[in-house]
């Protein structure tokens, strides 16, 4: 059955699958969504019984519905193959009295690759479809992890041009050196002397600025993104949340039919929101726990119905989370208003001048199956010394923040529902704040040496990743400021 998606802030921009994730982001600042989220009319049981690549089929074969069963199974194959480290490519293991799926074991060592590994096969088949002949060039803002998951999906991809914008005091050592180093032909990286919103808010600029577009028409280019706005992003993060129940299922944890609660550590909102949609579809869940870190503006609106940054901006020791503006939160907004463009543009009229909304009492009674706490960087600190006294099982701090507030959901509610804790990232990536949170003393060491000591706690290999950086040429050495990310494009582009 064939649907569109259509735009969250106008109801009349309506468009197919892969022209949605060629565009990226739809007129007016708005975001594509499906015009219905369909069933899977697959029964569960023949569906946990296979692999990732034949749930991925599953799942994209209902929601990409212009793509032909070729094209799918082609980005499929081209995406999950042997760049990952495990051939489960997002095992689920146990620990800590649940179960964390590991989302890391692919080329650049966060969730983002499970993504972003298929996200270039989809774009460049839906140019293809399109008949566009128009250089791609992707813009994105990263907190961290995208950056260089994107930079790895599109390095070198004929037809395409890349350029990252991080904040430049606002990430991890490892996820800067693993961005500066890109040696892709096609890729540009910029530091912005700013946060992460600052980065996110020029690129969307630079997206729904009618004249730019036009002249960048006028150039043989156009503007897509890697960033979770692009719904070429969200869907294919559906797949895991299947692929771990179906791994529980294979596992005798749960039977067919049960119901499990689903933990994500939360900054723009788009992780969880795919885990949502699973479930629309037809995923058996029970609660989602939506955990933040100290920058707590969603675990303030799912607490009160208000929406609201106008607040500090906190540098913590989970990165990819440090945001104020959670883009993916329109999708949920737009459907909580029954799908009502208008409403939701109001709303986003309102963030956008005043910094807040407030949503009405029905839509806040549609959240009911979320649950939302934070943890505090001390909190991630203890969280991540005990798992390792637990069990020697060593975590990010992007998941001790998931870890922590399941802990706290557990002890205020007594939910015992099997639970899935999305593990987004390698302790390798944030290696310094790790291995601190399980001794201060190791702050004294150099960055590598700190890499080492990692694997000989944890007694696992460094990953591929991290030593291709070791002694990596700086490649991308620009630094601007945000109000200059728009000419710093067109200086990549050469126009």
């Amino acid at each position: 059955m064939s649907f569109l998606y259509r735009s969250t802030r106008n109801k009349n921009e309506a468009v197919t699958a892969s022209q949605a994730i060629l565009m990226g982001l739809a007129e007016q600042g708005g975001l594509f969504v499906p015009d219905e989220i369909p069933v899977m009319d697959l029964p569960l049981e023949e569906l946990t019984k296979k692999d990732y690549r034949g749930i991925a089929y599953e799942v994209l074969s209902r929601m990409l519905t212009d793509y032909t069963e070729e094209e799918l199974w082609y980005c499929i194959n081209g995406a999950y193959d042997s760049k990952f480290d495990d051939e489960r490519i997002a095992p689920l293991v146990s620990h800590h009295g649940t179960h964390f799926l590991e989302l890391f074991h692919g080329k650049t060592i966060a969730f983002k690759d499970m993504a972003l590994s298929i996200l270039p096969y989809l774009m460049t088949t839906a140019a293809k479809k399109n008949n566009s002949d128009q250089e791609i060039v992707i813009l994105t803002a990263t907190s961290g992890d995208t950056g260089k998951a994107a930079l790895a999906g599109f390095a070198d991809v004929p037809g395409t041009r890349i350029a990252v914008f991080y904040p430049k005091s606002g990430v991890s050592p490892i996820q800067e050196k693993q961005m500066v180093t890109e040696r892709g032909k096609n890729t540009f990286v910029a530091g912005i002397t700013g946060n992460f919103d600052d980065a996110q808010t020029g690129v969307k600029k630079m997206f729904s600025d009618p004249e730019l577009g036009a002249y960048l028409a006028e150039n043989g280019f156009r503007f897509s993104s890697a960033n979770s706005i692009n719904i070429g992003r969200l869907v294919p993060q559906m797949v895991y949340y299947y692929y771990a129940y179906a791994q529980l299922v294979q596992s005798g944890e749960i039977k067919v039919g049960d119901k499990i609660n689903i933990v994500v550590p939360t900054g723009n909102f788009g992780n969880i929101l795919a885990a949502y949609y699973a479930s629309l579809m037809g995923l058996p869940v029970n609660k989602f726990i939506c955990a933040s870190n100290d920058n707590k503006v969603l675990y303030d609106f799912f607490t009160t119905g208000v929406y609201d940054r106008n607040r500090e901006f906190i540098l913590t020791s989970s990165p990819s989370m440090d945001i104020l503006i959670s883009s993916n939160l329109e999708r949920l907004i737009y459907r909580i208003a029954g799908n009502d463009a208008e409403k939701n543009a109001v709303l986003m009229k309102e963030l956008s001048e005043t910094g807040k909304y407030t949503i009405t009492d029905d839509m806040k009674k549609a959240l009911e199956q979320f649950y939302g706490n934070y943890a505090d960087m001390d909190t991630v600190d203890a969280t991540i010394r005990k798992i390792y006294e637990e069990d020697g099982y060593i975590i990010d701090t992007h998941t001790a923040v998931a870890a922590a507030v399941y802990d706290m959901y557990k002890t205020e509610t007594g939910d015992t529902t099997p639970t899935v804790i999305a593990s987004t990232a390698s302790p390798y990536k944030f290696t310094r704040s790790v291995m601190t949170a399980i001794d201060p003393a190791y702050d004294s060491k150099e960055d590598f040496e700190l890499v080492d000591k990692l694997e000989e706690l944890s007694g696992v290999k460094v990953p591929q990743a991290i030593e291709d950086i070791r002694s990596a040429p700086v490649l991308h050495k620009t630094v601007c400021e945000k109000e200059e990310m728009e000419s710093v494009v067109k200086g990549f582009l050469g126009i």
